[in-house]
């Protein structure tokens, strides 16, 4: 595992938040099952989205990768693999090919990953599909990869689903059920967690000319036998890249300015704007700009936050509270453990050794201000989200500290360093 030496530092200046990967993911899938071409313009290239790209490519579709656009001709009659679909370490990768693979006329797909992927719960979805006239199961029969899918298409009916686990289950089934013989109806046990991801896979397959009636977050009408026209998608500025860098700037920073945002999609990690009022952040932005600018070095006020519908901004706030009076509670995000990482756990471990007085809870934690940071060495243990809130946490203390993991950020924001670094950033060893 990469390490690096994060000194403590001064940001300052501006910064384009990176494309977002959900955007990207969404507007991949839906070109790949539309008949013909589609133009996804500043798409994000990174190695989550790029083994979507992959795994659509090997299911039939032809893509064209452009320096700062991606051309996509569908192929709704998809085609059996050739040989595994690797999906590496996406979860979002993994649970739309699975929905997708049972689309293939004949044959079957097999679907795996890294390490990670093979340890995350897909029997929800499993079940789900079970219900729905596809034939698929674990290899191992555990409910996690690899997971084998028989083709031959969606029957449709009824599924029930769990929505507490997480949202890219339902986003699944919604995307690949509008091609079922049948008319779906896709009812969900439970809360359901993450709701403006759904909200962005029902806008998404809007604009390729998919139809689903949605009923609270509780119930999907998904007409049969739909097709998805091709389209051309702006892929907008990721709010879950930004909301680190606005970590950056809250605690190492004088002014800083990220560029490049959308405000009119639904992005469940914009909650980080609410968020910013609650802790008295300094703070503005202009919608029509696309921008938020943050000043930092204050100390900010404490409160309790449910982030059930926006987990990735876990590990965002943790590291904000180190510098937040006199503490954040943080709750609602028992899905967290089912991410690359146990997240709850590890920001526990983790944060204590900057000094930090942490308590774990089933759902969340709870994390204390703390004056002083402590130089130490972080273990992100290969997720990109806990590595680069690492670093802002590391930046912010009054001694270096070594963050482990550098090697993971291309999976989500491969210019990462750079873009820190243009800010002020000092950093040794990459």
């Amino acid at each position: 595992m990469t390490s690096v030496k994060i000194l403590p530092s001064n940001l300052n200046g501006k910064v384009k938040a990176p494309p977002s990967k959900s955007y990207t993911h969404r507007a991949i899938v839906l070109s790949s099952l539309a008949s013909g071409k589609s133009r996804i313009n500043k798409p994000l290239l990174a190695r989550d989205t790029i083994a979507t790209i992959k795994a659509c490519q090997v299911l039939g579709s032809f893509i064209d990768r452009k320096e700062d656009y991606i051309i996509i001709e569908g192929n709704p009659n998809l085609k059996t693999p050739d040989d595994i679909i690797n999906v590496e370490n996406s979860g979002t990768t993994m649970r739309f090919i699975t929905a997708m693979a049972s689309l293939v006329p004949k044959g079957y797909s097999i679907i795996t990953g890294d390490s990670s992927i093979r340890s995350r719960p897909m029997q929800p979805l499993i079940s789900a599909l079970s219900s729905l006239g596809v034939e698929c199961y674990s290899s191992r029969q555990n409910g996690l990869p690899p997971i084998i899918v028989k083709g031959g298409g969606i029957k449709g009916g009824e599924a029930w689903i769990r929505g507490d686990v997480s949202s890219q289950f339902i986003s699944a089934l919604l995307i690949s059920t509008p091609k079922a013989k049948n008319k779906t109806l896709i009812k969900i046990h439970g809360k359901t967690v993450s709701r403006p991801y759904i909200d962005a896979t029902l806008i998404m397959m809007k604009i390729f000319g998919g139809n689903a009636i949605q009923k609270n977050y509780k119930e999907y009408i998904i007409p049969p036998r739909q097709d998805y026209h091709p389209s051309d998608f702006n892929v907008p500025g990721d709010f879950s890249s930004a909301s680190l860098l606005i970590a950056f700037a809250l605690l190492a920073g004088k002014r800083v300015t990220i560029e490049n945002l959308n405000f009119s999609l639904p992005q469940a990690d914009m909650r980080i704007l609410d968020i910013l009022e609650k802790i008295e952040a300094d703070f503005s932005f202009n919608e029509s700009k696309g921008e938020i600018t943050l000043s930092g070095g204050k100390i900010l006020k404490g409160g309790e936050f449910d982030l059930s519908d926006s987990p990735d901004l876990l590990p965002v706030l943790s590291v904000i509270a180190l510098k937040a009076k006199p503490k954040v509670i943080i709750r609602g995000v028992e899905h967290a453990r089912f991410k690359e990482t146990d997240r709850i756990s590890i920001l526990a471990k983790e944060l204590r050794k900057l000094g930090a007085k942490v308590q774990e809870l089933q759902d969340g934690i709870v994390i204390e201000y703390c004056e002083k940071l402590k130089g130490c060495s972080l273990n992100s243990y290969g997720d990109h989200r806990l590595f680069m809130a690492f670093c802002a946490a590391a930046m912010a203390s009054s001694e270096p500290c070594i963050v482990n993991g550098l090697e993971s950020v291309d999976v989500s924001y491969p210019d990462f360093i750079k873009d820190i670094k243009s800010l002020g950033a000092i950093i040794e060893g990459a």
